[in-house]
């Protein structure tokens, strides 16, 4: 954007009707001086500058939103929010690899629980069985394969490997709804390497 400067174009329009006039100057009965007379027009020409600049408008930076970025959504299994108080569970038996069994270093194996469904809530899909405390033995947290009704029965089970070095080993599952709300009874695995 140009700006006009007043000033400047109204010098000049005075310095040429100054030069056009046709009227004879009398010679000025004091003398003149040239350097008073400059200063007076630079001072003219600053001030017609600086009320230029005055008149602009003034910009004010005004901050902008900023952009926040949207999460996206991802599938989610359809399974339903079960209530804690509704879960409960009871060992029955070891399934498989009874307590105190031997293993071979390195062996690796499924220990099966039988248990009982004790609360009021249906177990689905979304139910795990998760290792608590003791010896992992290699244990991953392993979803229910299928819906337990409460009152029924099932067996649940875990891929785990023996240690390569000697010594009694105990280890504890526990299970957990779809919420990640532990309930019920742990269940033990305790195996022995010679």
């Amino acid at each position: 954007m140009k700006t006009v400067n007043y000033a400047s174009i109204l010098l000049i329009v005075v310095l040429l009707t100054a030069c056009s006039s046709s009227a004879a100057v009398e010679p000025s009965a004091t003398p003149v001086d040239i350097n008073a007379l400059q200063t007076a027009a630079v001072q003219t020409v600053v001030a017609g500058i600086t009320q230029t600049a005055l008149a602009q408008p003034t910009l004010t930076l005004v901050p902008t939103d900023t952009l926040v970025p949207v999460p996206t959504e991802t599938a989610t299994p359809n399974v339903t929010v079960t209530p804690p108080q509704c879960d409960d569970s009871a060992f029955i038996n070891d399934a498989s690899v009874p307590d105190g069994t031997t293993m071979t270093p390195g062996q690796e194996f499924i220990k099966t629980w039988k248990v009982k469904n004790t609360g009021t809530c249906a177990w689905n899909v979304g139910y795990q069985i998760r290792w608590s405390h003791g010896e992992k033995l290699s244990g991953q947290s392993t979803a229910l394969t299928a819906a337990v009704a409460p009152g029924a029965d099932a067996e649940i089970s875990v891929k785990l490997k023996a240690p390569e070095k000697a010594g009694t080993y105990n280890g504890y599952w526990r299970l957990f709804n779809n919420n990640g709300f532990a309930f019920g009874e742990r269940f033990s695995v305790v195996i022995v390497v010679p």
